[in-house]
């Protein structure tokens, strides 16, 4: 884990990439498989659950996989894109919202509470100079620009929110956090998201691109974001570029969440398809970091089954959600509860005079 490299306030593309993060454990992901084996059930009974868990002590580096402080990171921005059109709601939304966040009112506080995780909304880059009592203040920026104009960051801005959300994660580890979930909120950013998508896997515009939180005008969207890739030449950009022209400050602070979770060894529950993209995006600046994620739910957006299969993961919701905030990743947190009552209640086959399952290769 992460001694020595502590991220300085004005780190470099080249440093992000040469920070060095240790593999989780496989012999402890072993340890917990076959401890699951000894669980009177069939054999792989908890599915998907024996494979997250087991990845999740290993991460922790815990044969006892313990969860029980959680929190969920929520970055909140605003982006330029949406002088564009491409959005039913104006920026002011994205402040309201915050605002819910820091009273714990809005639909992730009440989640997280049930789910006994700890909340922290980000003002990561809300266009508003308002100081809001419980949101965390790391502004990079009053907003992206508009992505169709000019790019939406500067690098130096773009690798100060990646910061941020290293440092973020790295209060949490002192704080005795065992695993985060991400969220974000930010008007505009299914069109930031979709942006980054089709760049990065370098598909059809229109594939990855929906509706969001209810657009009518989709082809408007779409049109957009072709143009942008067109004009940036995006296809042939690397991932920092991509994400420095048509990402926005959520999604680089969330990329540093992702990161973070490798560097500190917390295990990072990844919400709808902004999560998913700052996750394959940061996987793309720095080897490792995608072996310390883990799936929640398959999301409305169209982009969520190509960023599965390219993070190589398989949610375990399937429920159609299109909240956002992080509600997907909390509800996570409650069926990985859950999961792990059955493991460390430890029922085993001699207390239920039953003979044990054996595995055939």
């Amino acid at each position: 884990m992460i001694e020595n490299n502590i991220i300085s306030d004005h780190f470099t593309v080249e440093e992000l990439k040469k920070l060095k993060i240790t593999p989780p454990d496989a012999k402890m992901y072993k340890k917990i498989r076959s401890n699951w084996d000894s669980v009177a059930k069939p054999l792989d009974g908890m599915g998907d659950f024996e494979l997250l868990t087991a990845k999740i002590g290993a991460v922790l580096g815990d044969e006892n996989v313990d969860i029980s402080k959680k929190a969920v990171i929520m970055m909140c921005a605003d982006n330029g894109v949406v002088a564009e059109g491409i959005s039913q709601s104006g920026q002011e939304v994205t402040l309201a919202v915050a605002k819910s966040m820091a009273r714990k009112a809005s639909s992730v506080g009440r989640m997280a509470m049930t789910a006994g995780a700890d909340t922290i909304p980000v003002d990561i880059g809300i266009n508003s100079d308002e100081s809001v009592k419980g949101l965390l203040q790391r502004k990079v920026r009053r907003g992206t620009r508009n992505f169709a104009k000019e790019p939406a960051m500067t690098r130096a801005e773009t690798l100060e929110a990646i910061a941020a959300g290293i440092e973020i994660v790295r209060g949490c580890k002192a704080n005795g956090c065992r695993i985060i979930a991400t969220g974000e909120m930010g008007i505009g950013n299914t069109t930031t998201s979709a942006a980054m998508a089709a760049a990065m896997l370098r598909c059809n515009v229109a594939t990855v691109t929906g509706r969001g939180a209810g657009i009518n005008g989709l082809e408007r969207k779409i049109r957009v974001i072709e143009s942008a890739i067109e004009k940036y030449d995006l296809y042939n950009k690397d991932t920092f570029e991509i994400l420095m022209t048509v990402g926005g400050l959520d999604i680089a602070g969330l990329v540093g969440v992702c990161i973070g979770g490798a560097l500190y060894h917390i295990p990072v529950v990844l919400d709808g398809v902004i999560s998913m993209v700052s996750a394959l995006a940061a996987g793309r600046l720095l080897s490792g970091v995608t072996d310390f994620i883990i799936p929640s739910h398959e999301g409305r957006e169209p982009a969520v089954a190509l960023l599965c299969e390219a993070l190589s993961v398989r949610p375990v919701i399937r429920a159609s959600l299109a909240l956002g905030e992080g509600t997907g990743a909390v509800m996570m947190f409650a069926l990985l509860d859950m999961a792990l009552s059955v493991y460390k209640g430890r029922t085993t086959f001699d207390d239920i005079s039953v003979s044990q399952y054996e595995r055939y290769v």
